[in-house]
């Protein structure tokens, strides 16, 4: 597994995260023990960078990462590299909440879920118009200065709010939405991300499953999966992707990848991206995302992508307010 640094946090980190989303409730039922057992080939495979969310299932997410990776965080704990976000509160009134309160709270709720004694990485998991960016930078400060997080980062935030951030501490990294169907950060925030060396860990690199290859126009999906609220999950806008999808899977062929692999390769290309976060629930599915990160595409490679995506409809996500 190739490693980066991350951007000016210094974090040393497997090119891929294991991220967490998935077991936090949001996408259906699943199996706990092989979702655990996932988490466990992702670290045999190389992988040190383990992404959640106080926000997935409340906690849920987190404590099955920090059970699944129990032995190794008490025999090497300086080995792994676990990230987690706050100040979200799907469903309730005030659904983002970054204040100095609200960050502490999490902050140690997350501890007891991972069951560690610090976050290695703490995110502000969606920019809070409400609470004053100072208020919020100095809270991570606080926590950082006494041991409970090592690192700060912001997620889901444009220029002018990591701007903002900055005027008070130093924003590390940044975690934005980008896939070959979501590629407003090209133009906001990444210039900046990239001006200023802030660590870019991408999520949903293969589109929440729309670049896996194994949708059809006539997938469903279970009413507690967010993808069944989606727009971009269906009618005209999955079928046009999904032709996009066969095309790109074509290509791949020809590279002896699978499209997912593929998709997750062309996000390591760009241009001041350093990690895609990456989740699964089998151990079989994680094998194939891992190898990704061996794929070096090409100058002409990126070219035929961009080729064959030039009509691909750009489509949106969940928020703490709902869905796109």
């Amino acid at each position: 597994m190739r490693t980066t640094t991350l951007g000016r946090s210094g974090l040393e980190v497997s090119r891929i995260a294991f991220g967490t989303w998935q077991l936090g409730g949001d996408w259906g039922a699943f199996d706990e023990d092989t979702a655990a057992e996932a988490i466990r080939h992702a670290r045999e495979l190389g992988v040190n960078f383990f992404d959640t969310a106080q926000g997935y299932g409340f906690g849920k997410s987190e404590a099955l990462l920090g059970k699944a990776l129990r032995d190794e965080l008490k025999r090497d704990r300086d080995s792994l590299v676990i990230a987690t976000k706050g100040g979200i509160y799907p469903g309730e009134e005030r659904s983002r909440d970054a204040g100095r309160k609200s960050l502490r709270s999490g902050v140690e709720e997350s501890l007891r879920h991972l069951g560690l004694d610090h976050i290695d990485l703490y995110q502000v998991h969606w920019p809070d118009k409400d609470t004053p960016a100072e208020e919020t930078a100095s809270a991570l400060q606080e926590l950082v200065d006494e041991g409970k997080i090592r690192h700060a980062g912001v997620s889901n935030y444009d220029t002018r709010q990591l701007a903002a951030f900055d005027a008070t501490r130093p924003v590390e990294t940044l975690q934005p939405p980008y896939h070959l169907f979501r590629r407003a950060i090209e133009q906001d925030p990444m210039p900046y991300a990239r001006e200023h060396n802030i660590g870019v860990l991408a999520y949903s690199a293969l589109g929440s499953g729309l670049l896996t290859g194994a949708l059809t126009p006539d997938s469903t999906f279970d009413s507690d999966d967010w993808r069944s609220q989606s727009s971009a999950f269906r009618g005209e806008s999955l079928r046009r992707n999904l032709e996009v999808v066969d095309r790109l899977k074509e290509f791949a062929a020809t590279k002896d990848l699978s499209v997912s692999q593929l998709a997750i390769a062309w996000v390591l290309a760009q241009p001041g991206v350093h990690v895609a976060i990456v989740g699964a629930r089998k151990p079989k599915n994680i094998s194939e995302s891992l190898a990704a990160a061996d794929v070096d595409l090409t100058a002409e490679d990126l070219a035929e992508i961009e080729r064959r995506t030039a009509d691909a409809i750009q489509v949106g996500g969940a928020n703490p307010e709902g869905v796109a």
